[in-house]
């Protein structure tokens, strides 16, 4: 295909390049942009390993994914200044330490298993800001069950108006290494996310009929009445939403192998002067249950 010559481009001027490059350069943004809309449009973040098992040595990558119903597309890692926190628990001695990496990489970060143990992985992402259509923006409440603020829209004449909204990602995994069935231990634990999903048993250990409990904390309190879904990646048909608890508990019966995800959206309004109707934060939860290793 032939590029477009740089009509209508000259106000905008990049020392040195030649007019090719210029339009290049032009195309090149135009269509980051497009990308950045569109998987901001994506509702489901998270976090995903090279493998769920790893052995003890062995050094695991991490990929953020941008997506819905557990398939999506990586998104680089983001520069520092978009990220609160990207770290991960070591195992043996229970510290969180900074999970490095060269911005714009995929994956977004490398760690190494030193030992058998339970591994936490953990992404808390810096505010961004989106404007859906109307339409688009009262489904995805509904799809996300924000009913009360769809409520709230309703009440306020908002309905047909597009939803202004800033957004922050908070995302975990659970990466398991030489456990076997004698180490009971939970596997997670909070990490001090504005958003945060917690297991509060080892999933893997889980027998046919058990639920497993999984809290909700908001700014590190539970919070009550907030819909949390589980999927399963070969069984997407059938994925399980629940409400928490007043204690912000949920109790999932996971009874197939293989890898799932739990998601939940929280919103408020947003800060006088933040340039947005609404504030949501977006929590995930990643990890695998199979046969003790």
């Amino acid at each position: 295909m032939a590029l477009p010559g740089p009509v209508g481009c000259a106000e905008v001027r990049y020392p040195g390049l030649s007019s090719t490059r210029r339009v290049l350069r032009l195309l090149t943004r135009g269509i980051l942009g497009l990308l950045v809309t569109a998987q901001a449009a994506a509702h489901d973040f998270w976090i995903e390993p090279a493998s769920f098992w790893p052995v003890p040595g062995q050094q695991v990558a991490v990929r953020l994914l941008v997506g819905e119903h557990f398939s999506g597309d990586a998104l680089g890692r983001p520069p520092a200044v978009s990220m609160h926190r990207f770290v991960f628990v070591e195992a043996s001695t229970n510290t969180t330490v900074e999970l490095g990496g060269r911005t714009g990489a995929d994956p977004a970060g490398v760690f190494r298993v030193a030992g058998p143990g339970a591994y936490i992985v953990g992404f808390h992402g810096k505010p961004n800001a989106i404007e859906l259509p109307a339409d688009k923006f009262n489904a995805y409440l509904q799809d996300e069950g924000l009913e009360s603020v769809l409520a709230l829209r309703a009440e306020r004449g908002q309905l047909g108006q597009p939803g202004r909204e800033i957004y922050s990602r908070c995302a975990k995994t659970l990466v398991f290494a030489g456990l076997t069935a004698q180490n009971s231990r939970p596997a997670d634990r909070a990490l001090g996310f504005a958003l945060e999903l917690i297991a509060e048993r080892q999933p893997w250990l889980l027998l046919n009929g058990e639920s497993l409990p999984v809290r909700l904390l908001y700014e590190g309190r539970p919070l009550a009445g907030a819909l949390v879904v589980a999927l399963h990646r070969a069984d997407l048909n059938n994925k399980l939403g629940l409400r928490t608890d007043a204690e912000g508990r949920v109790f999932f019966p996971l009874s197939h192998d293989g890898e799932w995800l739990l998601k939940a959206v929280h919103m408020r309004p947003a800060a006088a002067g933040s340039g947005a109707d609404w504030e949501s934060l977006w929590a995930s939860l990643s990890f695998a249950i199979g046969p003790v290793r």
